[in-house]
């Protein structure tokens, strides 16, 4: 038997399951991570006055200007994340909404993310050492290099270590700095073939870049599009797929050659 609703009531009636819906979508914690710019740190420099690259068995060269490593911050992988949070992020650009377990590796406690995080740090470490020796044509082991980041896990700052690594060895390679005296910031995986990867976050870490005084930022290449979304203003994008590919790229900054764009 079916009974006859008016029009106004029958849309009434439907709306309630979605309304219902709605009320225990706003109390109930969502897969999402909320994300912002982070901090940024010089590899170049020290951190906490350690510093960020030890050099041992062969002669290194002082350098100027700064190679910025950038972050994010994100919630927690277990903070409950609302869909007001969402909605007030969505429309905010120094803030992103992330899905959970593209920050954060799904199944593990809070300590376990953070082992795996320093893990990840550490061979990102080992590879960026490898990458640089190999492009400079040293045999990884002749030479000793240390390097320390305290709190920040990830592999993400692979490149910015590798060019580090490069520029307290050779600089330019004809006697000056690679960052020609610039703040140059930016991201991205290394393998120790010079392959560089993508990352994440990366609008965020432009936002980050900036507001440290960075007016380029290397990216890798497939993040291209991501960075352009919210680049900040004066700040200069430099597509990147290899180590090689960045040095040429900031060599070409101070003479002169061709330094490809986004």
């Amino acid at each position: 038997m079916f009974t006859r609703h008016s029009r106004p009531r029958t849309l009434a009636l439907c709306a309630l399951p979605v309304l219902a819906l709605f009320g225990v979508a706003a109390f109930a914690p969502l897969p999402f991570t909320l994300a912002q710019p982070g901090t940024t740190a010089n590899v170049l420099g020290d951190d906490h006055g350690t510093p960020v690259i030890s050099i041992k068995g062969t002669p290194t060269r002082p350098t100027e200007g700064q190679l910025r490593m950038t972050t994010i911050v994100a919630t927690g992988p277990t903070a409950d994340v609302g869909i007001g949070d969402v909605i007030d992020s969505w429309f905010r650009t120094d803030r992103a909404v992330m899905p959970r377990d593209s920050v954060y590796p799904s199944g593990g406690s809070e300590k376990e993310i953070e082992k795996h995080n320093l893990d990840d740090m550490a061979q990102s470490q080992d590879s960026a050492v490898d990458a640089a020796l190999t492009y400079l044509g040293k045999k990884p082991g002749s030479v000793d290099v240390t390097l320390h980041l305290a709190d920040v896990g990830g592999p993400s700052a692979g490149l910015f270590f590798a060019l580090g690594i490069v520029d307290k060895l050779d600089g330019d390679g004809s006697g000056g700095d690679l960052t020609g005296g610039r703040t140059i910031a930016g991201t991205g995986t290394i393998e120790a073939d010079g392959d560089v990867g993508a990352v994440g976050g990366v609008s965020l870490k432009t936002q980050a870049a900036r507001r440290d005084g960075a007016t380029v930022f290397l990216v890798p290449k497939a993040e291209c599009k991501e960075a352009k979304s919210e680049l900040p203003k004066g700040l200069r994008l430099i597509p990147v797929t290899t180590l090689k590919g960045a040095v040429d790229s900031l060599r070409a900054l101070d003479h002169g050659g061709k330094i490809p764009a986004c």
